[in-house]
């Protein structure tokens, strides 16, 4: 199953929090000659460099786009701005110009509708194969605000979802997840899947594995990848063909990008600037009025090759 992004593109997919920083999405180059993962920041600044300098491909052939997109379900908003920034950084000093290539940002791979979407089909699946167990929805810790997030749509999984027990946690180890398991037992559920909140695709917790099945995980299985490569394959290809036909118009998404953070975090006031006469609009994100789809959920989907992660612990 092996297919490329759109012709005439390079294509950077940028990891955060919800794909380990990007190591849950390694199996995606194999799969897509001419895609690249990095981490945000440094790592995708050498590596945009490096593209650039090369004419957008590695090959060295003629100039073309390269289309960099946040590998987010939208709970990571600063990733996007993030992302944005250093393109604009390499944009304003003079990393593309007239007849080199151009660098564009893609909306993110999803929205928290579409986690909350899949996160529901996860849990109807959960039913069909054992309708005694409960769900309890994972994801790394990250920082109050994304972690916030996690049970808001959690909580809107359970209350549309499949009549199962649905719980949450956002965890920073293994032993922090064993408490969240121990909690369901406490709420009355004797088995339990976990299922992830994002890329993942082995039974860890950052690079740590879990010993479901065993010990104090006894009555605990991993519900494996949420989507299923192919699922994964077909957004991003979506995403890049848009992203193109954006750029075609003279669009690089990269001044909607930095904004993509605003307002996410603590309240803030616009009282001064409003009344210097400067006021801006809140939304939320860079996909706000740009609805996109993503391929619907089904159960053929949801299986995939066995999990296999080098992931590394991000700092914390």
């Amino acid at each position: 199953m092996t297919r490329r992004p759109e012709p005439g593109a390079a294509v950077v997919l940028v990891g955060g929090h919800e794909s380990g920083n990007g190591a849950d999405l390694s199996f995606v180059p194999d799969l897509m000659p001419g895609v690249f993962v990095s981490p945000a920041g440094r790592p995708l600044h050498n590596l945009l460099t490096q593209l650039l300098d090369r004419g957008g491909d590695v090959s060295g052939s003629d100039p073309q786009p390269v289309v960099v997109l946040p590998m987010t379900f939208g709970r990571n908003p600063t990733l996007i701005a993030d992302t944005a920034k250093t393109l604009h950084w390499l944009s304003a000093a003079g990393g593309t110009t007239n007849a080199g290539p151009q660098l564009a940002l893609s909306e993110p791979f999803g929205t928290p509708d579409h986690l909350t979407a899949w996160l529901r089909t996860a849990a109807t699946e959960v039913r069909r194969r054992e309708a005694a167990s409960a769900v309890l929805i994972t994801a790394d810790a990250a920082n109050p605000f994304d972690d916030a997030d996690l049970y808001r749509i959690s909580h809107l999984v359970r209350t549309h979802g499949a009549g199962i027990p649905v719980e949450t946690a956002a965890v920073s180890s293994v032993e922090a997840l064993l408490e969240a398991v121990q909690r369901l037992r406490l709420l009355g559920s004797t088995h339990a899947f976990v299922v992830p909140a994002g890329f993942r695709r082995a039974a860890t917790v950052y690079s740590d594995v879990v010993p479901y099945g065993e010990e104090g995980f006894s009555g605990v299985e991993f519900y494996g990848a949420l989507m299923s490569e192919k699922a994964v394959l077909r957004v991003i290809s979506e995403r890049v063909r848009d992203t193109l036909h954006a750029l075609s118009h003279g669009r690089t998404g990269v001044e909607a990008g930095l904004q993509a953070d605003h307002g996410h975090g603590y309240a803030h006031s616009h009282a001064f600037e409003e009344s210097g006469g400067h006021s801006h609009p809140h939304s939320s994100g860079m996909a706000a009025g740009h609805p996109h789809s993503h391929p619907r959920p089904d159960r053929q989907e949801l299986t995939g090759s066995p999990p296999h992660n080098h992931m590394q612990r991000p700092a914390r």
